[in-house]
C-alpha cells in the first residue's frame, strides 16, 4: 500500500522505489519524480532473485549516497522485499544473511523470507554478492534448481 499512495510517499520524502514484485505503482510515471527500479520475481521457493541482488543493492546504496530516501516494497512486505533489505545489509556491512534478517526484523518483525530466498541469501555472501552466470556457485545451483523444477513439471 505505502508504495501506492501518493501521500505517503510525499509524507516519508522517498526519492526511490524499489519494487519487487509485478504490481504496477503510480511512481512509476516520469511524472511522479521518484526514480524507480523493478525486479520482477513470484514470491516462490525457485524464483530467482539471486541474479537480481547485485543490482538491487547498487539501485538502494546509490539512493542513499546520492542523500535519497528509499522504500523497497513487495505485496505484503514479508519475504521478497525483506530479502533484498537483507541483501543490502550483507553487502554493505559484511554480514551474514542471519545477522541481516535479524536487523530487518528489529525493524519489521513479521518478516519472513520464503526458504528459497533464505537459501540464496546464504548463496549471495558465498558468490562474494555478485552472483553473475559465469559464477561457479551460481552455476551450480541454478542448474541444480533447473534441474528440480524440470523434474516437478515447472519448467
Amino acid at each position: 500500500m505505502a508504495a501506492r499512495s501518493t501521500r505517503s510517499l510525499t509524507e516519508n520524502r522517498i526519492t526511490h522505489i524499489l519494487s519487487v514484485c509485478s504490481d504496477p505503482i503510480p511512481a512509476e510515471v516520469p511524472e511522479a519524480g521518484i526514480y524507480h527500479k523493478r525486479i520482477a520475481v513470484e514470491d516462490v521457493d525457485y524464483a530467482d532473485l539471486l541474479i537480481h541482488l547485485p543490482s538491487a543493492v547498487r539501485f538502494i546504496d546509490q539512493a542513499l549516497r546520492s542523500g535519497g530516501v528509499v522504500l523497497v516494497h513487495c505485496v505484503q512486505g514479508i519475504s521478497r522485499s525483506a530479502a533484498v533489505v537483507a541483501a543490502y545489509l550483507m553487502w554493505s556491512r559484511r554480514i551474514n544473511a542471519t545477522q541481516a534478517l535479524e536487523i530487518v526484523r528489529t525493524a519489521r518483525d513479521h518478516i519472513w523470507p520464503n526458504p528459497g530466498f533464505q537459501e540464496q541469501l546464504v548463496l549471495f555472501e558465498l558468490c562474494q554478492y555478485n552472483p553473475s552466470p559465469s559464477n561457479g556457485i551460481y552455476l551450480n545451483w541454478r542448474t541444480n534448481l533447473d534441474r528440480k523444477l524440470r523434474a516437478a513439471g515447472l519448467a
